[in-house]
């Protein structure tokens, strides 16, 4: 790639973001920058007991000075129906809860009283003025107590706090044991914690009664799905709902379902005729912003005394809080994670339980990687079968990766597997570790007082995975629609909703592409039912790269053949001999025979009657793209730390990506991207932590208790492709989105288990964990030297 092809944005080109310079400035507009003539400002009086009966007397606050309206559960009865989700997957039990909350709190937090007010500083005066009486019920704190026969359902229609369990078999996994030299098994466990986006929620509803048409304005993924959702439980029709995505701070998942607030904000509006607007504060977001993983899965593995993978058993228990967000109940996750737990390796059969159990923590989402857990158990349990049989890592890998000569390859659980290179991200990973070099400076580090450790993982992400692993993971189609302007300036309209990840730039570069025109000659709108294609999905689940693309691209190449097809009978010649290119489109022998892509715009917009009769009203085409030709993303991650002996801190001192994503639309994004989900995955490691005391009361309500990485905490991540050259071979654009976040903490936690010399079963490793296991192998890293 030449300098000229970044600065038109070639497809490949690692090309400046489009939207940074307005973000980069300060003239990006976030939820909190909206306005409108009379706005009112809510706040939410929220539960300070993890479980009790309530009662609630709102009548002080309503006299308060400044205040609009004040709302409980029964002032909404006929305004706002009880909140329900997706309940379609077998065995799933609907959590039906009201809104507000009604004669009962499942969680400090929990929203109990709406106040709407002139300003948010009298709304939460007029907070003080409410009287909530709490008869505390025994609490619900963790998963072993939600499970005691003993303890109160948090919903009666789940007994024993189970909505969901399932189990099911792939392959002949009782065989697969028999035939075992050795079955190893551990019980590994990840801790709650959470995407902790720079931007927190919010909303700013605007109803127009006169016409009963509704305006929401919100930092969310789908706004499509929030259209419906708001449909469903506020009777309004689809139509007469507007939603409008502005610039979005982060979310990671977050921000994807509907929550009880964006429904509440709406209600409120559509209730006071004025328009509202809600910005959640930290300690809400700590508190039910969406809190994620804080698992368990017990898994066992049947091997050969050669390292060989003959069966899996896995049994997950997730605990999934007091609620879940519309529509996506947690049980959904399990859909995809099923499938991926043998990952890129070989394994005959296996067995995969799941239960959900519900606790007095906050609300389960579907933070980045939400399937996080079958890389980190399988890739730490591979580390401790290998020490258990007296191999290496590296070498159990290499004897249970799937190579490419093998594929396509068919899983246990009947999906196809190809064109995968996770075997290829390890050889390349190890050239470039060095780990022969490495184990000679940890021995003479070691005799010095030091503590190093090296570790690795390999993955495979599902970007989006190919048919098979579509239909049985729920699949979906993504669709947009490209249109020529009078200008020659071409629009995208995309079901995307960029929040970070630079879509602006990206989808403007493959549309470019398909009219070699500049990237800045595209204009891509997104974030606005009024304009955008339907999408019950949006952005999620590293879709973009393929689902995205893939539509644009279709829908870019359809309107270029108009284009083509116009220009031909313009300039008579056949469409085969055009070219389009530059803003023009000749004839191929004749260049300067030639119209530019204004006056075929033009003409179509503004003088119809001089075309044929069969002309398009305007150059524009809409496309669907069904993933079919996606596939997998994968990665190596290669870890290598420090630990301080004395005070625990453990400092990563160097880290290696090697990845393979197909043919990079822009390879400056995708770092971003890898970089962004690593340093998140080491957050999840060593610093973040949602905890809660014996009474279901967190302990993280403030960002002095929940730890986040910051700059100097993350270091430079190296990053090698293995994909084709950028701009060489067909389009094969897969998804980066969750692979940083996923492989980043087994990589990390396998490298600590090095340096201390000890299995390490838990994903939340705290300078205190540092130091027990230190004084367990004898506190002096000496006694480390042999093991």
């Amino acid at each position: 790639m030449t300098d000229d092809d970044t600065e038109r944005g070639r497809v490949g080109s690692p090309a400046r973001r489009l939207e940074d310079p307005r973000l980069l400035t300060g003239g990006g507009r976030y939820v909190a920058d909206l306005t409108a003539p009379h706005l009112a400002h809510v706040a939410f009086l929220r539960s300070t007991v993890p479980h009790a009966t309530v009662t609630v007397d709102v009548r002080a606050a309503r006299r308060a000075p400044g205040v609009v309206a004040v709302f409980t559960a029964a002032d909404l009865v006929g305004t706002l129906t009880p909140v329900r989700f997706d309940a379609s997957i077998p065995g799933m039990t609907q959590l039906v809860h009201p809104a507000l909350a009604d004669d009962r709190v499942r969680l400090v937090g929990d929203p109990i009283a709406m106040v709407v007010a002139e300003s948010r500083y009298l709304a939460e005066d007029a907070l003080e003025l409410i009287e909530v009486r709490y008869t505390e019920l025994p609490p619900v704190p963790d998963v072993a107590t939600a499970l005691d026969p003993a303890s109160p359902a948090l919903y009666d229609v789940a007994p024993g706090n189970v909505p969901y369990h399932d189990r099911v078999r792939y392959g002949d996994v009782a065989a697969a044991f028999r035939a075992a030299d050795r079955v190893v098994a551990r019980t590994l466990r990840q801790h709650r914690y959470m995407a902790a986006p720079l931007e927190t929620r919010g909303g700013l509803a605007v109803y127009e009664p006169a016409g009963g048409e509704l305006t929401f304005h919100a930092a969310v993924h789908a706004p499509h799905l929030m259209r419906m959702v708001l449909a469903a439980h506020l009777g309004i029709a689809p139509n007469r709902i507007r939603v409008v995505v502005p610039d979005v701070g982060g979310s990671f998942g977050s921000k994807w379902g509907i929550t009880r607030e964006d429904l509440l904000i709406c209600a409120a509006a559509v209730r006071t005729g004025r328009p509202v607007r809600w910005i959640e504060d930290r300690r809400e977001n700590l508190l039910v912003g969406g809190h994620a993983r804080d698992d368990s899965m017990c898994l066992e593995a049947a091997v050969r005394a050669d390292g060989t993978l003959l069966g899996l058993r896995a049994a997950l228990v997730m605990d999934v809080g007091a609620y879940s967000v519309v529509p996506m109940n947690p049980a959904f996750f399990t859909l995809a994670l099923r499938l991926l737990i043998p990952g890129p390796y070989r394994v005959p059969a296996y067995d995969f339980e799941v239960t959900t159990v519900c606790t007095n923590k906050g609300p389960y989402v579907a933070y980045r990687g939400p399937w996080a857990v079958e890389t980190w158990a399988r890739e730490v349990l591979l580390d401790i079968v290998a020490g258990e049989l007296g191999l290496t890592p590296v070498e159990i890998r290499r004897r249970n990766l799937v190579p490419v000569e093998e594929q396509p390859y068919r899983t246990a659980a009947g999906w196809r597997l190809a064109d995968t290179r996770a075997p290829a991200t390890l050889e390349r990973a190890l050239e470039l570790a060095d780990v022969p070099a490495f184990r000679v400076a940890q021995r003479r580090a070691r005799e010095r007082g030091e503590v190093l450790g090296f570790g690795l993982a390999t993955f495979i992400e599902p970007a989006p995975g190919g048919a098979e692993f579509l239909a049985m993971s729920g699949g979906g189609k993504e669709t947009a629609r490209v249109r020529v302007e009078p200008t020659g300036e071409v629009s995208l309209f995309t079901s995307q909703v960029p929040h970070g990840q630079g879509h602006e730039t990206t989808l403007a570069q493959v549309v470019a592409a398909e009219f070699d025109l500049p990237y800045t000659a595209v204009r891509v709108v997104h974030g606005d039912t009024d304009a955008t294609p339907f999408s019950m999905v949006g952005t999620g689940g590293s879709r973009a790269a393929t689902f995205g693309s893939g539509a644009a691209r279709r829908a870019a190449r359809a309107v270029r053949e108009q284009v083509l097809r116009l220009a031909a009978g313009m300039l008579g010649a056949p469409p085969e001999e055009l070219a389009l290119g530059g803003g023009r489109v000749y004839v191929r022998e004749r260049p300067t025979t030639a119209l530019t892509m204004v006056q075929l715009a033009g003409m179509v917009s503004l003088a119809p009657a001089y075309l044929p009769p069969d002309t398009p009203t305007e150059l524009a085409a809409t496309a669907t793209h069904g993933g079919e030709d996606g596939g997998f993303a994968q990665a190596t991650h290669c870890c290598w730390v420090r630990v301080d002996p004395g005070t625990g801190q453990v400092t990563i001192t160097r880290y290696l990506v090697v990845e393979d994503c197909g043919s990079m639309i822009n390879p400056a994004v995708v770092e971003g991207q890898i970089r962004g989900g690593t340093a998140q995955g080491l957050g999840g490691v060593l610093f973040e932590r949602l905890d809660y005391d014996a009474a279901g009361r967190p302990l993280t309500a403030t960002l002095r208790d929940y730890l986040l990485p910051t700059a100097v905490d993350v270091p430079p991540i190296e990053i090698v492709h293995l994909g084709p050259e950028p701009g060489e071979g067909p389009p094969d654009h897969r998804g980066v989105g969750e692979g940083g976040a996923i492989c980043a903490p087994p990589a990390i936690t396998n490298a600590l288990a090095d340096a201390l010399g000890t299995e390490i079963t838990q994903q939340s490793v705290t300078p205190a964990f540092v130091l027990a296991a230190l004084r367990k192998t004898g506190a002096s890293p000496a006694r480390l030297l042999d093991t």
